[in-house]
């Protein structure tokens, strides 16, 4: 069967982005090795700093890489594109708008997915880093289908950004499994029905995580709707 061959823009963080791409192949059902997709993966940790250029507003602008990196893909071929990282969804948009080729919303098709799964679920607990919450870049996917947003309380979020730090290291341990953990069971303490993984960081330790509702991660969702699309004829 043909395939697509899919772009990705990478690199926040490289190791976040790997991770991704060991989703992809998992979520494929292969037999060989031309089973699988075809991946052109630009992993470039040179991205500008979403967190300096959205949140404390001393950095430049990640855009016109973002969208260099989005046209450069383009040229060599692909027929769509997948970027692994919530925060830079704040820039969909723009990256969209720079190309003729689609972009998968991460963002959308993660809120989607929880809806589909959950009909009647009112309140989500979002495991993500600042940017995501200060920019309510979930905000408005769930609220158009009455879903309330819950986040962790200001002292674990602090230790979340933290642990998101230490990750994008690729050096940490346990420890950043127990923050994690730990901002959980406050979303649980909040009344969260379901959680969901916002951050491609957390999603690297996100199995790790114990909960008595649905984890639900965005990296998977993306994963596994680049090889939905992939496969389309």
């Amino acid at each position: 069967m043909q395939q697509k061959v899919v772009g990705i823009i990478g690199g926040m963080g490289p190791e976040a982005t790997v991770d991704f791409m060991a989703r992809i192949i998992k979520a494929t059902p292969a037999l060989d090795d031309e089973d699988h997709i075809r991946l052109l993966v630009d992993n470039n940790p040179k991205i500008p700093s979403r967190i300096k250029a959205l949140i404390h507003g001393t950095g430049e602008s990640p855009l016109p890489c973002l969208q260099k990196m989005a046209r450069q893909l383009a040229s060599l071929g692909v027929d769509f594109l997948a970027m692994p990282c919530n925060t830079a969804h704040y820039y969909h948009r723009d990256i969209q708008e720079a190309i003729a080729i689609p972009l998968l919303d991460m963002v959308a098709l993660s809120a989607q997915a929880i809806i589909q799964q959950h009909p009647d679920l009112e309140k989500v607990g979002l495991l993500a880093s600042t940017a995501v919450i200060d920019l309510s870049i979930y905000a408005s996917p769930f609220a158009r289908h009455d879903v309330s947003l819950v986040t962790p309380t200001d002292i674990y979020q602090s230790q979340i950004m933290a642990a998101i730090k230490k990750i994008k290291t690729s050096h940490y341990g346990d420890e950043v499994v127990a923050v994690v953990q730990s901002a959980a069971d406050n979303l649980l303490e909040q009344g969260a029905e379901a959680l969901l993984l916002a951050c491609t960081e957390l999603s690297i330790i996100g199995r790790q995580i114990r909960s008595t509702v649905k984890i639900l991660d965005s990296a998977q969702i993306l994963a596994e709707s680049v090889v939905r699309e992939a496969q389309k004829t």
